[in-house]
Parts: C-alpha cells; sequence; structure tokens
C-alpha cells in the first residue's frame, strides 16, 4: 500500500517555490490514482516552534493555505487534508521517539543546523525546534506513510524518521513502516531562487511571487527581477546560468508559450542561445516570463477568490480531514503503545 504524507508551515500565503517544488506534483499525485492514501498536513505545531510569540501570524495563515491547496487543485475527496495540530496523537508519538534519539544525534543533522545558522538561533534554540526531526518522524509514522515528497535538502530528515523506525522495530515490534523520499522531477523545481537573485525564494526575504498575487503585482515583480549583472546593453552577451530570469523559464516555459507570447523564437534553447551571444535585452525576456507566469497563475487566483467568499466552508473541510486524520493516527498510536507494553488496561 503506497501513502503519502507531505505538507507545509503556515507562516504565510504560499508562493511560486511551493507551487514548483510540492504543490503541482502533489495535485499530479493526487490525481494519478496511483496511491492509496494522501495526507496534507497544515504544520501549525511545528510553526509554532520558532513563532510562539507570534501565534496570530499562525492562526491567520491556516486559511490562506488551505486556500492555496485547494485553488491549485488538491480536493477533500482525493486527499485528506488536516491541521497538525487537531491530531494530539503526534504530540504522544513524539514523546515515546525521543527516548530513541540522542542529543548529539540532533546536533549533527544537517537540516537542523542549516535551519538553526538560517535563523540565527545561536544558543536560543527552542527546543521544540531542535527536536523538529522527531515531531516530523510522528507525523510520517502516524499515518504509516511509505512516500515522503521532499527536496534534497530534507533528505537527512527523512533519514532520521528511518533510523527512528528501525530503532523501534527492534526495540519493541515491527509496527512502524519505514519511509522513502520522493525527490522532484525536475531538479531546477527543488529550490526556485528569489526574485532578488538570492538562493532561495522566501516569504521572510520578501523576495516571493505568491499564488494569490494580482496580474499588476506579478508584472511589477518580473520587471524588477534580479538578472545578468554582466549584461549591461542589449549587444552585451549574456549568461542564462543562475540568471533568475532563466532560472523561472526553465521551470514553467513549454514550447507552445513561444507560439503564443514569442513566435519569432521555435523554444527556449534558441532564446537562450540569443541572449548567450548578445543583441536580447532583459525587457523582453521578462516580458515573455510575465505572460507565462499570468498564463499559469491566473485560474488559480481566480478560484481562490471565489472560494475565499466562504471561509466558513475551508473550516469545515479542515475539521472534517483533521478527524479523519485522527482515527488514522490513533490507531497508530494504540499499535505503538501496545508494541512499548503500556496499554495498561487491556
Amino acid at each position: 500500500m503506497d501513502i503519502i504524507l507531505t505538507g507545509d508551515r503556515p507562516t504565510g500565503r504560499l508562493h511560486l517555490g511551493h507551487y514548483v517544488g510540492s504543490l503541482k506534483r502533489r495535485v499530479e499525485m493526487q490525481n494519478s490514482g496511483e496511491y492509496d492514501k494522501i495526507f496534507i498536513m497544515i504544520a501549525d505545531a511545528q510553526a509554532l516552534t520558532d513563532n510562539a510569540d507570534n501565534i496570530n501570524k499562525v492562526r491567520s495563515n491556516i486559511s490562506e493555505v488551505a486556500l492555496d491547496y485547494l485553488a491549485c487543485g488538491l480536493s477533500p475527496d482525493k486527499a485528506t487534508i488536516f491541521i497538525q495540530s487537531q491530531v494530539p496523537e503526534l504530540c504522544e508519538l513524539s514523546f515515546y521517539y525521543m527516548n530513541l534519539v540522542t542529543v548529539s544525534r540532533l546536533q549533527r543533522n544537517p537540516t537542523v543546523k542549516n535551519e538553526i545558522q538560517l535563523r540565527g538561533f545561536k544558543q536560543s534554540i527552542p527546543v521544540g525546534f531542535f527536536t523538529y526531526p522527531i515531531s516530523q518522524a510522528a507525523d510520517i509514522t502516524a499515518f504509516k506513510a511509505n512516500l515522503v515528497p521532499v527536496g534534497e535538502d530534507q533528505l537527512p530528515m527523512i533519514e532520521q524518521t528511518r533510523e527512528i523506525v528501525r530503532s523501534f522495530n527492534t526495540l519493541y515490534q515491527n509496527v512502524l513502516v519505514e519511509p522513502n523520499a520522493i525527490l522532484p522531477s525536475n531538479s531546477i523545481c527543488s529550490r526556485l531562487p528569489g526574485l532578488d537573485g538570492a538562493a532561495k525564494m522566501s516569504k521572510s526575504l520578501g523576495n516571493c511571487i505568491y499564488l494569490a498575487d494580482g496580474s499588476n503585482d506579478i508584472k511589477k515583480k518580473v520587471q524588477s527581477m534580479y538578472t545578468d549583472p554582466t549584461h549591461l546593453r542589449v549587444e552585451d552577451p549574456g549568461h542564462t546560468e543562475n540568471n533568475p530570469v532563466f532560472v523561472y523559464l526553465d521551470a514553467f516555459c513549454k514550447d507552445e508559450h513561444f507560439a503564443a507570447f514569442l513566435p519569432e523564437y521555435p523554444n527556449l534553447d534558441e532564446l537562450k542561445a540569443h541572449y548567450q551571444r548578445g543583441g536580447l535585452g532583459d525587457g523582453k525576456v521578462k516580458k515573455f516570463l510575465n505572460e507565462i507566469l499570468q498564463n499559469e497563475l491566473r485560474p488559480i487566483r481566480e478560484k481562490r477568490e471565489v472560494l475565499a467568499n466562504d471561509v466558513g466552508a475551508i473550516f469545515e473541510m479542515l475539521k472534517n480531514g483533521s478527524e479523519k486524520a485522527q482515527a488514522v493516527a490513533a490507531q497508530t498510536l494504540d499499535e505503538v503503545k501496545t508494541a512499548m507494553g503500556i496499554n495498561y488496561f487491556r
């Protein structure tokens, strides 16, 4: 049985990086019919590990993330969409798994180290944030997910979950399922750069195009994008590698876009070749990218606007999904406690 678990932290509206890195793929997997169950988690409890003093930031973005999910095509009829904090069994599983992991092992986790450095915690690391790999292991194993879509930077987290599963199954009984990572099929999509040329599109850096952005906002953001700093004049040869505009074209552009928006070129290779030899201005390339993004995001934005008219229905959907998720997690927790011999009143 193939079961998928995936999700996002509700610390802001979702952006193009989320869309090409995970959302689009989730919709494809959901509609493929190849998977027995798909669980999609809004990870509010995890978001609180570094936002405990800003609960409104997390609370207000629950519906924003859910709207982005539905607008992109995720469906509660085909996937269980739920809120992490509404499944208390996940916390109890985390507590038991903590006994299977050492502090030094957590300190060696590359993803944890990078995130701590990114947030500038130094010695003031919240314990909840530090133990996130254990919490993630609880999330994955609670639903017996054997497939977890992630970017390459998250592979150490999946490996730590696998270690916890092996430790538990060896020490107690063979109850938990060891997960495998599903990496993006397009490596370009695994980490879309920011509009400013930063290595990653990030809500905290304000260098994003959001799925909810209006057409004027998208146009302005594309026009302001960082390009090749050596391409000062139209006639200058330009570099396409590590040039955000061309990275975005790699992620979104299809041959049919040229027929629709830039018919003088047959494909992206020809456009790149012209830019590299000189004679092609950034403005023309950005205009082309804007047309592509407008075409991609317009139906998502329009659907989102309709759904936003009934936020009550969004929370009803999340309530139903959370109840379904809790029933599954409760069954796994019961098996875990039985394996550990702490089901005293049976």
